[in-house]
């Protein structure tokens, strides 16, 4: 029995070992994207490797060479491409379980900018926030949508094979179904679906499903970065996501605007503060392609409309570059006047590549203090500025301490903005 126990542990300690290794093995990424001279960030265990498998096909490259330059072989079919190169991930040195994929981009040089702008952002399809019971024409309940499938966070991009961009089209495609069934295509977790529903007449010309949808979103964010050499803008340093259902709005474009600042309303402990104003009749500033979990990015139509200096280009740093200690946010939190307030960065999470919150940060300046009480709604996107370089973006406050938030590196910004 005591022998039968020790085995009987033995196996569940080589099968919690193989389900580390197997864990460990999946988060490894298939693809990513370096700067010039950065080295890849990734954490090794016990009995696996990361080599350059592309090195190793250089020197092979390179014997062959010399073995048929006396033929004359033309060499440049030997080159190899210097902004691509593939590691293998090896178990115990021997068994190749994964490739992964570089992308090797060159250093990026950005304006910081700061300045407060308005967001517009129009969804791929119509967003399903909410359901609903109807009273039908003859005052009876419906749930059209009962046996559908659908749910709240979908993405209904086709009617009837008819492509929708916003909720009007949908409500025309669904008034002028007569109650035949429709065939709804949406999306859900990047999945493509199918199904059907019924419409529900509920007066002599008006048909509903029973779905709250949404096919816009607004608000006030601060941006960025420009890049003078392609145009490019970034901003927020986080996605936007829905206020019902809390999922990265799928967009199919949007804009940036300026914005006239109505109030501020000062960050307290537990109650985070906010900026408060209005984008109507503002001026364009650029169009917006891509929502993502790191920030918002797109093209500038006109920069003119900004206040950013134009002539302080700087560097981006590597994240290797960023030290603890003192460094300074660009911010407009009167909506006019760009402003330089200090801070203290006090952690790097230096292996962190799945989320934007990249370094601790504290703000010690007295004069952002007294009016915002630290970080407050609003100022994610503020550029942090260190030793003359362009380090990241505030991105979260903490509601536990107003004065601390998080910042995004500046690495993980450009790298997802050239994706």
């Amino acid at each position: 029995m005591k022998n039968k126990k020790i085995i009987i542990a033995f196996l569940l300690c080589f099968l919690m070992v193989i389900y580390v290794y197997v864990c460990d093995i999946d988060s490894i990424p298939t693809h990513t994207i370096l700067f010039q001279g950065e080295s890849l960030n990734i954490k090794e265990i016990f009995g696996i490797s990361i080599k350059s498998k592309t090195e190793e096909e250089k020197r092979e490259k390179t014997q062959e060479k010399e073995i048929l330059t006396a033929s004359k072989i033309n060499q440049e079919e030997y080159a190899v491409n210097e902004e691509k190169e593939t590691f293998e991930v090896k178990l115990f040195n021997a068994i190749t379980v994964k490739n992964i994929d570089v992308n090797v981009i060159k250093k990026a040089k950005v304006v910081p900018a700061g300045n407060l702008t308005g967001i517009k952002l129009y969804t791929n399809g119509v967003l399903i926030v909410g359901m609903s019971e109807i009273i039908g024409i003859d005052n009876e309940k419906y749930m059209p949508y009962e046996n559908s499938g659908l749910q709240e966070g979908d993405m209904i991009t086709k009617i009837e094979n008819e492509e929708i961009f916003d909720k009007e089209e949908m409500i025309s495609i669904v008034n002028n179904s007569s109650g035949k069934e429709l065939k709804i295509e949406y999306i859900r977790d990047g999945e493509i679906k199918e199904t059907n529903i019924k419409p529900v007449q509920i007066n002599k010309n008006e048909y509903k499903l029973g779905l709250w949808v949404r096919d816009s979103a607004a608000g006030i964010g601060t941006m960025t970065y420009y890049e003078p050499e392609s145009s490019k803008f970034a901003a927020l340093g986080h996605g936007i996501t829905d206020i019902d259902t809390g999922e990265l709005l799928n967009i199919s474009n949007g804009e940036i605007i300026t914005t006239k600042v109505l109030s501020v309303i000062k960050g307290q402990e537990e109650k985070p503060g906010k900026i408060q104003g209005s984008i109507d009749g503002q001026n364009k500033i650029g169009n917006i392609n891509k929502n993502t979990s790191f920030g918002i990015y797109g093209n500038t139509t006109d920069i003119s409309n900004t206040n950013i200096d134009l002539t302080k280009t700087m560097d981006v740093a590597l994240r290797s570059e960023i030290e603890l200690g003192k460094a300074t946010i660009l911010s407009s939190v009167d909506g006019e006047n760009i402003e330089e307030y200090n801070i203290d960065i006090e952690k790097i999470y230096l292996n962190n590549d799945y989320d934007n919150k990249s370094m601790l940060i504290k703000v010690t300046d007295e004069k952002l203090i007294n009016k915002t009480g630290g970080i407050i709604q609003g100022m994610s996107g503020s550029p942090v500025i260190q030793n003359g370089k362009f380090v990241g973006a505030v991105t979260n406050v903490l509601v536990s301490d107003p004065k601390r938030g998080y910042v995004v590196f500046g690495d993980m910004m450009i790298k997802e903005m050239n994706t």
